[in-house]
């Protein structure tokens, strides 16, 4: 290998502009890629445990790819001051998270051989992305690509010994990994049958039931087949997995037809723009919002013809739309157990789930230290609060029911800290008030049209009652959806 491929993230770009990986994140196929390296992660024992344990990627899918895209950007920047703030954030997050699976075996997301695992499946699948879309890489830009990917590694854990450093030894390591550690885990399970399955609508989509259900019954069994035909035939062999006739021939031609839509406008494939477009919500201030939203009402008599032409059971109906102010505005405890408290959406709610909320909330901020450690010290104290007040039965977690039947006004001292301490994150120049852009910052959008201002700022006690409104209140339509509610 030349000295190129061995360049660390402080001496240059990890993705060489002149590299076929550079234009990975704009490259369609590499979606499908990207749903490929996450199966076979999530297929290793100590990270699909964390993920199903820590994960909000069942709940929140949207919110979670959002924030992937946003993290691989900044690790692969020219900056190298991005670049290492960012593999500290993902550092912190990281030392986080760790336990023990169903069978008692232990995970850590700080393990350094798993880290390198993860490398491992997003360079092998770049790999087979080329390959399986008629376009295989020759040895040398093989090479400098492996490289790249293993000053990746080094970025997060100062060097990439866990890796091989030759490209040939590459191959024999990951055929050990696939062979020997790799297992039907459950979280792997459920990126392969579920998640597509059940995946929430994006915001742009709300209001069409019937539309948004019609596209996923194709789409997902068919990413589901595709995503299975295209691993490493002696994981789909240990795991059980069925081959479908042909599903080779289908993973090709979608490869194919994904790679034929890079000759499309820049800004039409660019993930970033795609993802904003999805989730922006009706009262955003970003320009592209008036678009969206006349895209949205289309999308809304589509899905009204559909209904027409198709017999549907009643519960594919949408609910009515509340207006705020009334009594209809308000979520049903099981709703907002559900929809905001379960961010891991196992159905239960214990600290994964408020780790989850303050890890969401630490990325929108971007926040350093000790900033961010003081925001989840402020969960942390929240949890133990509602541990003491609801869980009856002691097992450490707070089922639906228990929450239900408890009935219980949230406004605690450690849920007002909560609110302290965003309010502290959110108000960036510490003059005490939220100006527009600060609250675009956390919210994405402008000061709200109910919001009441009297100079152009939010102050404290306005921000702190708003928040427990909605986390006490249960109230929908408010700022706070976007951010906790939201798939």
């Amino acid at each position: 290998m030349t000295a190129e491929t061995t360049e660390t993230a402080d001496e240059a770009p990890l993705l060489d502009p002149e590299s076929h990986s550079s234009g990975f994140f704009d490259d369609p196929r590499w979606a499908l890629a990207v749903i490929r390296a996450t199966v076979l992660e999530a297929a290793h024992p100590q990270i699909g445990a964390a993920l199903i344990d820590n994960s909000t990627f069942v709940a929140h899918p949207w919110r979670r790819l959002r924030n992937t895209v946003v993290s691989m950007r900044r690790m692969f920047d020219t900056d190298p001051a991005t670049r290492e703030r960012e593999a500290a954030r993902l550092n912190r997050l990281h030392a986080r998270i760790n336990g023990s699976d169903s069978r008692g075996r232990t995970y850590d997301a700080m393990d350094r051989a798993t880290r390198a695992w993860v490398i491992a499946t997003l360079f092998e699948s770049a790999v087979t992305m080329f390959r399986m879309s008629g376009q295989p890489l020759d040895q040398h830009t093989m090479e400098r690509m492996y490289g790249q990917y293993r000053a990746y590694l080094a970025a997060l854990d100062g060097d990439a010994s866990e890796l091989p450093e030759d490209l040939n030894d590459f191959w024999r390591y990951f055929d050990q990994v696939v062979e020997n550690e790799l297992e039907n885990t459950e979280a792997a399970r459920v990126i392969l049958y579920r998640l597509f399955d059940h995946l929430p609508a994006p915001a742009l989509l709300e209001g069409t039931p019937t539309l948004w259900a019609a596209g996923r019954a194709v789409v997902g069994p068919l990413l589901g087949a595709i995503t299975v035909a295209s691993l490493p035939e002696t994981y789909r062999r240990r795991a059980g997995l069925p081959d479908m006739p042909g599903a080779p021939t289908l993973m090709r031609s979608a490869y194919l037809a994904a790679g034929l839509t890079r000759f499309l406008p820049d800004s039409w494939i660019n993930p970033e723009n795609i993802i904003e477009a999805l989730s922006l919500s009706p009262d955003s201030d970003d320009p592209r919002a008036r678009t969206v939203t006349a895209l949205r009402t289309r999308m809304k008599r589509a899905s009204a013809l559909l209904r027409l032409l198709t017999p549907l059971s009643s519960d594919t109906h949408p609910a009515p739309t509340p207006s705020a102010g009334t009594e209809d505005s308000r979520r049903s405890a099981q709703e907002f157990f559900h929809r905001v408290l379960d961010q891991t959406g196992d159905g239960q709610l214990d600290w994964p789930d408020l780790a989850a909320m303050a890890r969401e909330l630490s990325t929108r901020f971007d926040l350093d230290e000790p900033e961010e450690t003081r925001l989840y010290d402020s969960f942390a104290t929240w949890w133990r609060e509602l541990q003491a007040a609801l869980d009856t039965d002691g097992d450490g977690r707070i089922s639906a029911e228990e929450y239900a039947h408890a009935i219980p006004t949230l406004a605690g001292p450690a849920l007002i800290r909560v609110a302290e301490v965003l309010f502290d994150a959110t108000d960036k120049d510490g003059n005490g008030s939220i100006d527009a852009n600060e609250y675009r910052t956390l919210f994405r959008t402008a000061f709200h049209r109910d919001l009441t201002t009297t100079d152009g700022t939010y102050g404290r006690s306005a921000f702190v009652g708003d928040f427990l409104s909605f986390m006490a209140g249960r109230r929908m339509g408010t700022p706070y959806d976007p951010l906790l509610a939201d798939a």
